[in-house]
């Protein structure tokens, strides 16, 4: 049985080192600086290959392996398929209950319960933003989201250069920093494309 620990910030700009120091008992730990809008992530997919039965992986909060219900209850169901548990830091603990089959549903529960608030949360905040936005237009005071970068930005400047000159998404976004899928939007925005060969 090896305790493996899973550590995730949304964006290469944030820092791991509260998660590390809580998951610091693990044998094993994967990280991600990815969104968690889907669970095609480097750290994530090392992870589930890792796993074998009787494991343990261990997150410091569930919304580190998903940002909404569907990607955990994915993440959750190929645990489950491993025959892997998981343990969620910040819910209840239930060591004290000595039933494998008993302690594996109760947790099952919280997490289901866990979930479906974390849904409801996001759902309410939506459809809070939907309200404010339209009476904002309705004032003739709402001018949209402000994007993040102008074209003449140095930085997106020097990203389109790296990328122009070869350098992957991925790449681009180690040296500038910028998400590799912000950065897209802005190449598909600005049409840069590199010439075929």
């Amino acid at each position: 049985m090896t305790r493996i620990g899973y550590a995730r910030v949304s964006s290469i700009g944030q820092n791991l080192d509260r998660q590390l120091e809580l998951l610091s008992v693990c044998d094993k730990i994967f990280t991600d600086k990815a969104s968690g809008k889907d669970t095609n992530r480097e750290g994530f997919q090392a992870l589930m290959a890792f796993i074998r039965e009787g494991d343990i992986v261990v997150v410091t909060e569930l919304k580190r392996l998903g940002r909404n219900n569907k990607e955990l209850t994915a993440a959750m169901n190929e645990i489950q398929r491993k025959k892997a548990t998981l343990e969620v830091l910040d819910l209840p603990t239930l060591s004290g209950i000595i039933d494998d089959n008993l302690r594996r549903l109760l947790n099952n529960l919280i997490i289901e319960l866990y979930k479906y608030q974390a849904e409801e949360e996001r759902r309410y905040i939506r459809e809070t933003q939907r309200q404010g936005i339209e009476l904002a237009k309705a004032k003739g005071k709402y001018k949209g989201g402000q994007r993040k970068f102008k074209e003449n930005d140095p930085r997106l400047q020097h990203a389109f250069q790296l990328f122009l000159a070869g350098a992957t998404d991925k790449e681009v976004e180690g040296k500038t920093g910028i998400n590799r899928r912000t950065f897209r939007r802005y190449r598909q925005r600005y049409n840069i494309y590199r010439k075929k060969e």
